[in-house]
């Protein structure tokens, strides 16, 4: 049977440090959201660049979450609006970003058929890539 807390002998406790035990998950736990940070530029990046040659965009926003790193966090995903797509393309071009990564969600929108609120957000929030 597994020992509580209450279980730990008084060396066992001063051997555990619990605070230093926390810190040390919050670094890991910084980190690696850096680095899924860093992938989620990448991915923002390689989406447009492929919304541009393959699908005719003319402009591609990064927005949401992964435009701003004081919000980002280790379940945002990749929010992009994309002009210039021609309609007929517009599901083949969310098929091909939406592939891109296995471990990071990726959302294209055509902000000529969004809500008035999300059209709204780009303009103000948007980030041009």
């Amino acid at each position: 049977m597994a020992k509580t807390a209450l279980d730990l002998t008084p060396e066992e406790r001063q051997t555990y440090r619990t605070r230093e035990a926390i810190e040390r998950r919050q670094l890991a736990d910084r980190r690696q959201t850096e680095a899924r940070w860093c992938r989620a530029q990448q991915l923002a990046t390689q989406a447009a660049k492929l919304l541009r040659e393959e699908f005719g965009a003319q402009r591609v926003l990064l927005f949401g979450s992964a435009a701003h790193r004081e919000r980002f966090t280790p379940w945002s995903d990749v929010d992009l609006a994309a002009w210039g797509i021609p309609p007929e393309r517009f599901y083949a071009a969310v098929a091909a970003v939406t592939g891109l990564d296995a471990d990071i969600k990726v959302d294209l929108v055509d902000p000529d058929h969004c809500s008035p609120g999300l059209q709204a957000v780009l303009v103000s929030d948007g980030v041009v890539l």
